[in-house]
């Protein structure tokens, strides 16, 4: 809607998770590097974490556009199912007809479907997202595909992606062989102060102008806060300004409009309390909404305790620099003192040396002084000034 405003070939703030602006952050390389790892190392289990919204999706939908050599990706978006409609859903998506098959015929084809793989070089690759949906009995059924396997090599490796209560359910007792089997693990990480200013003007960018619009210092640093560093709440903060900027002819943003889209979206409501109502579950109605707000300013305090804290390391930073380059300056300046004194110190005893040399001279023509005595004197001189 605003794209022409800004001479935009494409909504830089969409919140489809689109590979193709996909950020890398210090925490989504470093998960995007494990997977690629895995894959490629058949590592057997790889578990992919992170909050709603920080872009777990993306990342996936990234793996499967690289399209890996010899990599066939079965993918499960829907894990509000039964044992039996999972599996049928991971053969279906293989392309291994399903219709009218039980769960013992399902599992025998995929056995079957993996071992001809297998024997083509072949390396099926099951990438399960929202994990946080299975129950443990159903992550146990999951365990038990691994145990699909030749003498050498797993037949099937499998990718669980979810929010951190995932990590919970899999804290579980019986779960404890799932958990040793999981042998590459990730999570990612908000986005920091920095971070921010870098993941907006890279979707800017993509969409075609880093410069079509100016995110003034205030502006980012209320978007951060808000925000709190998750990708899809940016993305929700910066469509709505970006919006409002083409609707009043601006193309600056400042801190205070970022306050009144916040307070026009009723953002912590919206986008934060009740998050955390809702997975608070176990709690009475009014000791549920005083915790919830109590989280909620608790993690207010903690983004503004990190963005301190960013802000003195980088206060730091610049004072290390500073003293570093007053020290070299002050050695600069002694050793300009020190080869001045020396070229003084050099010219003063060259002309010592000369005028000696000229007194030599005189005395070695004095025919009325005695030879020891002239001999004396100049050792006495050499003693005194070197040879």
């Amino acid at each position: 809607m605003y794209e022409s405003y800004f001479k935009l070939t494409k909504k830089p703030f969409d919140l489809l998770p689109n590979p193709d602006f996909m950020y890398l952050s210090k925490s989504h390389k470093r998960a995007l590097t494990y997977l690629n790892y895995g894959i490629k190392e058949r590592s057997g289990f790889i578990l992919l974490t992170g909050e709603v919204g920080s872009g777990k999706t993306t990342i996936i939908r990234d793996l499967i556009k690289k399209n890996h050599e010899r990599v066939l990706l079965g993918k499960i978006f829907n894990t509000r199912v039964n044992s039996e409609q999972l599996i049928s859903m991971i053969n279906d998506d293989f392309g291994l007809p399903v219709h009218g098959k039980d769960k013992i015929e399902l599992l025998r084809d995929l056995n079957v479907f993996l071992i001809e793989q297998y024997a083509k070089g072949n390396q099926p690759t099951l990438v399960i997202d929202e994990a946080q949906n299975l129950s443990a009995s159903l992550l146990e059924e999951v365990r038990l595909l691994s145990n699909l396997e030749t003498d050498h090599a797993k037949l099937m490796q499998i990718i669980l992606v979810g929010q951190p209560e995932l990590r919970k359910t899999l804290a579980r007792t019986e779960l404890l062989q799932l958990r040793q089997r999981i042998s590459i693990n990730c999570h990612l990480q908000p986005l920091s102060r920095q971070e921010v200013e870098e993941y907006i003007h890279h979707r800017l960018d993509v969409a075609g102008d880093r410069a079509a619009v100016i995110f003034e210092t205030e502006a980012l640093d209320n978007i951060f806060t808000y925000s709190r560093g998750i990708p899809r709440l940016i993305n929700i903060i910066c469509d709505f300004l970006m919006l409002s900027a083409a609707a009043e002819g601006l193309k600056k943003l400042d801190g205070q409009m970022v306050h009144e889209i916040i307070g026009d979206l009723d953002f912590e409501n919206q986008y934060w309390k009740t998050t955390i109502a809702e997975t608070d579950k176990g709690s009475v109605d009014g000791a549920g909404a005083g915790n919830s707000e109590k989280e909620s300013q608790l993690a207010s305090v903690l983004v503004d305790i990190r963005s301190r804290l960013e802000s003195l390391e980088k206060e730091s930073t610049r004072f290390n620099t500073n003293m570093v380059n007053d020290i070299g300056n002050r050695i600069k300046s002694v050793q300009n003192l020190v080869t001045t004194y020396r070229g003084e110190t050099d010219h003063s005893i060259s002309e010592i040396r000369r005028k000696m040399d000229s007194y030599m001279e005189k005395s070695s023509h004095a025919a009325s002084q005695p030879v020891m005595q002239k001999e004396e004197k100049s050792n006495f001189i050499r003693r005194i000034f070197g040879n």
